[in-house]
């Protein structure tokens, strides 16, 4: 049996960002994004280096604040309220995880809801779950594009999301829902785990464990969205929550799988650049 065709989240994030380029030459204003980061986290710098390389690229205006480690919960805050006060900041970034003596979902909920581009605050998570417009959150919005970009049906599938995270799971599945499709969503006290994901025409794996889906969780015929990034622990190399070599060959041709890299990740900045002029579209 051949295996899986894999789905190139490196070329459709490309597209996108080139469509967003097209379009921000011709907006009257340029659209502006502000990323907040707090602390040196080492792989949290690298996010916000990729992210503001990426509004370059798009003709989109980056405005970067760092703060030290050490910064109190109102020293953060009072960043986000002047980026939520500055006209030229269209979409604002809260980078995660912040430090443990600030509260992360009162630094979310201060972020103005028209800039929240993250899709993390509870009227932008409302809207989701009501079905009304709004800024989605930018993962499980960047497996949506994959989806509908490499024309997988998603009316009437049965869809399967393991992990239940607010930024990722329950978002992932009320997009899914509002496909048409079925939604399960899996976590650590899920019975039967397997069986369930087996049984799934479009699986999702956002429950960041390495390779924790063996291709004995996947049938024949599946698309599998890999959204894990994580190091392995023998070899220290990048890889997702699938086992990625064996479940592509257990889907075999009929099937469809995202890599760890070039998958799901290039998508989640390409709609962080879409909400961004996004926002700034509605704000005008």
């Amino acid at each position: 049996m051949s295996a899986a065709r894999v789905i190139d989240g490196a070329a459709a994030a490309a597209a996108l960002r080139q469509q967003l380029r097209e379009r921000v030459t011709g907006m009257a204003r340029q659209p502006g994004l502000a990323v907040l980061l707090v602390g040196d986290d080492p792989a949290s710098a690298v996010y916000v280096r990729n992210k503001i390389r990426a509004c370059d690229e798009a003709g989109i205006v980056s405005f970067a604040a760092r703060l030290p480690a050490s910064a109190t919960e109102a020293e953060v805050l009072a960043v986000v309220q002047r980026f939520n006060a500055d006209p030229a900041v269209h979409g604002i970034l809260v980078q995660l995880p912040l430090p443990r003596q600030v509260d992360t979902n009162r630094v979310l909920a201060a972020v103005a809801p028209a800039k929240d581009v993250d899709g993390f605050g509870i009227e932008s998570q409302g809207a989701l779950m009501a079905g009304q417009p709004g800024l989605r959150p930018c993962t499980p919005a960047g497996v949506m594009h994959l989806l509908q970009q490499t024309g997988i049906p998603l009316r009437g599938a049965r869809a399967v999301v393991l992990g239940r995270s607010t930024i990722v799971g329950k978002p992932m599945a009320m997009l899914l829902l509002q496909a048409d499709a079925t939604v399960t969503v899996c976590h650590s006290g899920t019975r039967e785990l397997s069986a369930i994901a087996r049984e799934a025409d479009v699986l999702v794996a956002a429950i960041g464990r390495p390779r924790f889906v063996t291709a004995d969780m996947v049938k024949p015929g599946a698309v599998v969205i890999d959204v894990g990034i994580n190091r392995d622990p023998a070899t220290g190399k990048l890889c997702g929550d699938v086992d990625y070599d064996a479940v592509r060959d257990a889907i075999g041709p009929a099937g469809a799988i995202t890599p760890v890299p070039g998958g799901v990740g290039p998508m989640t900045i390409a709609i962080l650049l879409a909400n961004t002029v996004q926002a700034a579209t509605s704000s005008h």
